[in-house]
């Protein structure tokens, strides 16, 4: 029986939409399952500020009955501004095996972006930075964050197969960490704070967290605006992901500087990886979903750095090595030994450079791909 593609116009059929890579990778001992109800309101308008600035369609791929793929399309004019490109997005593409099945995907995204008058089509992108983006190509037997993506290894033969090429690739560290900070680090802290009249602010609550959203997100438009992708986050937008991810955040793996006017010039944002814990929630918060997720910020094994932002002012100035040495401090106090890193893009050298000082492997490859019409 052919494939049939349809549009998904109820909440009903965005469920289905939702259910699908829980089906896939059903016996994937690898893929980290993210909670239903929060894939669901990444969906919806009236629950995600981000969709009201774009325009966007998703879609299912049914054959012999069985919903066997599914794939987004989204138009970003804010981007598309920002670069003088007429591109769209590729989004949360999945899909069983098989090339009619895929075919059938990338030509309806390709048809709806040309209605829309797009020039081509990248991705998998999603509304944001911090949504969906890229398609695992390296590293299948490794665990991914919770920040990260995991694909089957025949996914990149399938978008190379629809004739999409290479645009950007994103790689992954774990970082093994040593016993103890090196002198030599923390006399450089010291010295750097000294010298520039800068303050850590370190959190043991949330309470105490909580003033400084508005401030990390500010900082976090600064700082990323020249990222491949990146487009400045609203306040509504930046409010809906304030409030997704708060609740989970261990305060005391948190770290932000503030210059000697009290300005936030940096922050590295952690969490005790909850890779495992979600494993065993299966998508769902209740009723035991909760309780894994909480054991795991507890009694952290593996920790995940999900977000670090320099602002450009105070780049190349030892700001992020103040950063590090901060976090690893506490870190050791509660007996992690491994990092996580999220996805860097593979131009950024600094970055990349920083993290081949650590006991290291680059296990993680992840690519979003480009098709021109």
């Amino acid at each position: 029986m052919s494939v049939t593609i349809q549009p998904c116009n109820t909440v009903s059929d965005l469920k289905k939409f939702v259910q699908l890579p829980y089906d896939l990778y059903s016996n994937n001992s690898y893929w980290v399952p993210p909670i239903k109800k929060d894939e669901l309101k990444a969906l919806q308008p009236s629950t995600n500020p981000a969709m009201k600035e774009c325009t966007s369609q998703f879609w299912l791929a049914v054959k012999d009955g069985k919903v066997v793929g599914r794939a987004g399309a989204i138009v970003n004019p804010a981007y598309n501004e920002k670069m003088g490109q007429q591109m769209c997005r590729l989004s949360r593409m999945e899909f069983v095996d098989d090339k009619e099945v895929s075919k059938a995907l990338f030509d309806t995204v390709e048809a709806w972006a040309k209605e829309h008058g797009m020039k081509g089509v990248h991705g998998p992108l999603g509304f944001t930075n911090l949504d969906h983006q890229a398609v695992l190509i390296e590293g299948f037997d490794h665990l991914p964050s919770i920040a990260s993506e995991y694909h089957l290894p025949y996914y990149k033969e399938h978008f190379e197969a629809a004739g999409y090429g290479k645009e950007m690739d994103w790689v992954e560290f774990r970082l093994k960490l040593a016993e103890s900070v090196p002198e030599k680090a923390l006399k450089l802290n010291d010295m750097i704070q000294a010298r520039y009249k800068l303050k850590v602010k370190h959190f043991n609550t949330q309470v105490e967290m909580k003033p400084y959203g508005d401030k990390v997100f500010g900082l976090l438009n600064s700082a990323f605006a020249d990222l491949f992708s990146f487009v400045p986050m609203s306040e509504e937008v930046s409010k809906f992901y304030f409030d997704k991810y708060f609740s989970i955040v261990n305060p005391k793996f948190v770290k932000l500087i503030e210059d000697e006017n009290g300005d936030l010039i940096g922050f590295i944002i952690s969490l005790p990886s909850l890779s495992e814990a979600m494993q065993k929630a299966r998508g769902k918060l209740f009723p035991f979903g909760w309780y894994h997720i909480m054991q795991a910020l507890k009694k952290p094994k593996v920790v995940d750095l999900l977000l670090t932002a320099i602002h450009p002012d105070w780049q190349a100035k030892g700001v992020s090595a103040i950063l590090i040495t901060e976090l690893q401090k506490v870190m050791i106090q509660h007996g992690v030994r491994e990092v996580e890193t999220t996805g860097i893009i593979e131009t950024n050298e600094k970055a990349i450079s920083h993290w081949k000082n650590y006991d290291h492997i680059q296990h993680k490859r992840k690519r979003c791909f480009i098709k021109m019409f």
